[in-house]
């Protein structure tokens, strides 16, 4: 019997590489045809469906602020306070609760198709877990093993991110034929505790079958570790108030995810993970290490630095997006003044006028991560062909009130732009098109920090401290008042300052809007029948009603055309690197106070036709609901609250139960 299922892996994609591959990892893939009963009689094309897997996955994974397995694009990230630029999610001119313009993420009709989209994706993992221990029976058991825990790691996954969208889906475990009117197909959608259960489950079979580290040809792959891990990002979000209306009254849910936590914490532990380093230029570091194991990455997306590489889109474009022109880039991305004003001083407190925070020299006495996750005016931002380079971006207007900028960036709209996970040693001759920077899809600074928010939910604020404690000892912020923390005062001030910490430590990698949805900070309203009103509880302000707000940094006095600084700024550096660092960051601050003022963009960062809004995120957006195709191609299938259906009623689905 034969399935309709092609392969395309050929030698050209030797360095394709989903949160998956090194630089051997494909080196003796062929093609492999029909997949059809003597398919699993070779060890090397099961290797190959296994390897293509990977690339279905992950290889539109080359952002750090993408997400969405098997889309990944950055349009979660820009509903967050990390980008501006208003979105149809957070227009408040907008409804959207009509199936045409629901996430279309849930893919075609119900195991049709070879197209790569969810149902796919989870239909291939079925195949394999299917037939490989029956057909495959005269493979080698180990290799069995290894490739049924990365098919059900997989399978995992991509039902984890099907339910952040769409909270409960239909659960497909086997290989299902299409059919009109076969009712064994006509699967409902299951509730959001049995996806759950699911994807715990076959985490798992996962972890029981994958090793804690591959040999250096196969670094990349996931592990028992990871497997492990992933179950603290799933019971984490699961205990969240997103899905979990006793979140405040009940402690099973964050007792099962600290406990899931502590046990990937000790077998991550014990396989050689753990936070990289002991000081700001080593967590700098880990972020640049390419194709070999860095013991902070738990998962991560490795990629290629060649011209082929770039053919197959398997390059890192973070580089090129976030260098600004006047370094060989396409643009930048401008800090919003929210986020610039958010990170700590480098005591660890709070950023307040009362702890000597100066938002204009915004720049002085700040935690040590603000310096390698935001580039400003005057600080060092090296490339390979200029080792000394100085980031310069500012604005002055003549006489006419006619506007000119130093770098001819007339897009820049903040004045400090976004530079983590960049390399020094990158080369602006083709544009940084060719960069190979892999990235850390799940770091074990993130695993600390869920541990540290389940013990915040359950009320020990003590080891929520303690472990908030061992992300900033690694940067370099003394321990003094509790890292800067102070003494929290009870469990939502312990959540807060988790969240807060996590806003600093992770940001800019995809993972503020998970923490958002999964809190609901946008607003205290919730759906009739729902429960929200987390906002006020964590002592939060909504984000609902605030702007990503950008400004100019411009010179004081009116100018020729000729740049006014070009001489005066000459010898003004501030190297993160340097050992009088403080006092270069004095200099600068004297030369921002000396000779440039903050003003107003002529178009605001967060605007509608030039005019500027405030962020609307409805409470129906944080689970969408199903799209036409989807309740069309499957009638039997109910629509999420807050969504009308196809025939315009309203949707009835519960996501909390």
């Amino acid at each position: 019997m034969k399935t309709k299922f092609n392969i395309y892996i050929t030698l050209a994609l030797v360095l394709v590489l989903g949160v998956s591959c090194s630089d051997n990892f494909l080196d003796e893939v062929k093609p492999i045809g029909q997949y059809d009963d003597s398919f699993y009689q070779s060890q090397q094309r099961v290797q190959a469906y296994v390897d293509n897997q990977y690339f279905d996955f992950f290889a539109a994974y080359k952002s750090p602020t993408s997400t969405v397995i098997g889309v990944y694009t950055d349009a979660n990230t820009r509903l967050t306070e990390e980008q501006g630029g208003v979105q149809d999610y957070t227009n408040p001119g907008k409804l959207l609760n009509t199936p045409d313009v629901a996430k279309d993420y849930f893919g075609a009709k119900i195991g049709t198709g070879i197209i790569n989209n969810a149902y796919t994706r989870i239909r291939e993992c079925n195949n394999l877990l299917t037939d490989i221990d029956v057909k495959g029976a005269s493979l080698d058991k180990t290799f069995r093993d290894q490739a049924k825990g990365q098919m059900y790691y997989m399978r995992a996954i991509q039902y984890f991110d099907l339910m952040r969208t769409y909270g409960g889906v239909p659960i497909v475990t086997s290989v299902m034929s299409p059919s009109v009117d076969d009712p064994a197909i006509k699967l409902p959608r299951a509730k959001v505790s049995e996806v759950v259960a699911q994807i715990l489950a076959d985490l798992d079979m996962a972890a029981s079958l994958l090793p804690g580290n591959w040999d250096a040809a196969n670094y990349g792959r996931f592990t028992k570790g990871a497997a492990l891990a992933q179950k603290s990002r799933v019971l984490l979000t699961f205990a969240s108030p997103l899905f979990n209306k006793n979140w405040d009254g009940s402690n099973e849910r964050w007792q099962a995810a600290l406990d899931a936590g502590l046990a990937a914490e000790t077998q991550l532990t014990a396989d050689g993970f753990g936070l990289y380093g002991g000081t700001i230029k080593d967590w700098d570091a880990m972020f640049l290490i390419d194709n070999v194991k860095c013991r902070e990455a738990i998962t991560v997306q490795l990629l290629g630095n060649s011209n082929a590489d770039v053919t197959l889109n398997v390059n890192n474009n973070w580089e090129k997006g976030i260098r600004l022109p006047s370094q060989g880039g396409t643009g930048g991305i401008s800090a919003p003044k929210e986020m610039i004003d958010l990170f700590p001083m480098k005591d660890g407190s709070r950023p307040t006028a009362a702890n000597g925070y100066n938002d204009f020299t915004f720049f002085v006495g700040r935690d040590p991560r603000f310096y390698r996750t935001f580039a400003f005016s005057g600080e060092k931002w090296a490339y390979k062909e200029n080792a000394n380079a100085v980031l310069w971006s500012y604005r002055w207007v003549d006489n006419a009130n006619k506007a000119y900028f130093n770098d001819l960036n007339t897009t820049s709209t903040s004045p400090a732009f976004v530079r983590k996970m960049t390399n020094t040693t990158a080369t602006n001759a083709t544009n940084y098109q060719y960069s190979p920077t892999d990235i850390m899809e799940y770091r074990y600074a993130e695993l600390l920090l869920n541990i540290a928010e389940c013990y915040a939910a359950l009320g020990q604020t003590g080891n929520a401290v303690a472990y908030l404690g061992k992300i900033r000892a690694r940067v370099g912020i003394p321990s003094t008042n509790n890292y800067g923390i102070g003494t929290l005062v009870d469990k939502y001030a312990a959540i807060e300052a988790v969240l807060y910490e996590r806003r600093v430590e992770l940001a800019y990698e995809g993972k503020r809007f998970w923490d958002v949805q999964r809190w609901m900070l946008y607003d205290n309203a919730a759906l009739p029948g729902l429960s929200g009103g987390t906002v006020s509880k964590l002592g939060l302000a909504p984000i609902n009603g605030t702007q990503r707000t950008g400004n100019y940094l411009q010179f004081k006095s009116t100018a020729t055309a000729a740049d006014p600084l070009a001489t005066l700024r000459a010898g003004i550096v501030a190297d993160p690197d340097a050992a009088n660092f403080d006092t270069q960051l004095a200099t600068l601050a004297t030369f921002y106070n000396t000779n440039f003022v903050r003003a107003t963009l002529v178009t605001p960062m967060d605007n509608v036709s030039g005019a500027a809004v405030s962020i609307k995120f409805n409470p129906n957006y944080y689970i969408s609901g199903l799209n036409t195709t989807a309740l069309t191609s499957n009638p039997w299938l109910l629509q999420t609250v807050g969504w009308n259906d196809a025939t315009g009623g309203a949707g009835t689905y519960n996501y909390q139960e």
